[in-house]
């Protein structure tokens, strides 16, 4: 009796650090997975590069906001399929029916404007609200999979002057993310919002991606770009990429129509 009750022990005990070690194993790979909001461009791509050379588990999110450039969705199945994340999901947002932007509205896209311009103005390329609805959507997917992180491509050096680029902006939205959903008010998740690019220089960027193995050719910038998708090389955002290269040294895989 006594030995069948000592098997019996030591059988629980086995089980129960069986148990442990594969709660703790499936907790450290939870810690390791992240949504990565993909939009096709230089910065989220990198951004993706980053947190899947980090080691992350990547599921990325993309959003048809019913966008003039469009195309960047395109360009952002090409960067996923590219970088191998574990799914790609599309949410359709109708911004254009709010307006408010020349990215989502008749609003004609501003044309060669300096950089010293776009550092002094927040630009009508600006959609409202557009990253706190893109990470709040993020939020939602996120605490459905168990993805504590959260990782964005805002940059506050080069770029337009949009204000949720802003660290200030990053650090306030994680402060409410954490504050907001289920799983971190009930202690079983902590939520990050990481954003690698926040203070590098495009060219930063660039290099960064290119010592990552990005294929930039893939990528899409252009706000306004024609009829069979190629880039305008005027609007702020192809001005702010054909600098990014040129600073950094390497060539522009990018097909203009205008220099």
């Amino acid at each position: 009796m006594r030995r069948h009750f000592a098997v019996k022990m030591r059988r629980i005990t086995i089980e129960r650090a069986f148990l442990g070690a594969f709660t703790g194993k499936r907790r450290m790979t939870l810690e390791k997975r992240a949504v990565v909001l993909v939009s096709g461009g230089i910065d989220s791509t990198t951004c993706l590069a980053i947190a899947k050379q980090e080691g992350y588990d990547a599921f990325a999110l993309s959003f048809n906001y019913r966008q003039r450039h469009k195309v960047e969705l395109k360009a952002a199945a090409r960067v996923a399929k590219a970088l191998a994340v574990r799914e790609h999901l599309f949410l359709e947002i109708p911004l254009r029916t709010i307006g408010g932007s020349a990215l989502t509205s008749a609003v004609e896209v501003p044309k060669d404007v300096s950089i010293s311009q776009m550092q002094s103005r927040i630009p009508v390329t600006y959609v409202p609200a557009r990253n706190t609805v893109f990470l709040s959507l993020a939020l939602a997917w996120a605490e459905t999979i168990e993805a504590p992180n959260i990782f964005i491509g805002v940059n506050a050096l080069d770029y337009s002057g949009y204000p949720d680029c802003r660290p200030e902006y990053i650090e306030s939205f994680e402060k409410m993310a954490n504050l907001a959903l289920k799983e971190c008010v009930e202690g079983r998740m902590l939520i990050r919002i990481c954003a690698p690019l926040i203070n590098m220089t495009k060219a930063q960027i660039i290099k960064r991606g290119v010592e990552l193995g990005v294929d930039f050719s893939i990528t899409h910038s252009c706000y306004d770009p024609d009829p069979v998708d190629r880039a305008c090389g005027r609007c702020d955002s192809c001005i702010l990429r054909k600098k990014g290269f040129a600073d950094a040294g390497i060539a522009d895989p990018t097909q203009y129509t205008e220099a």
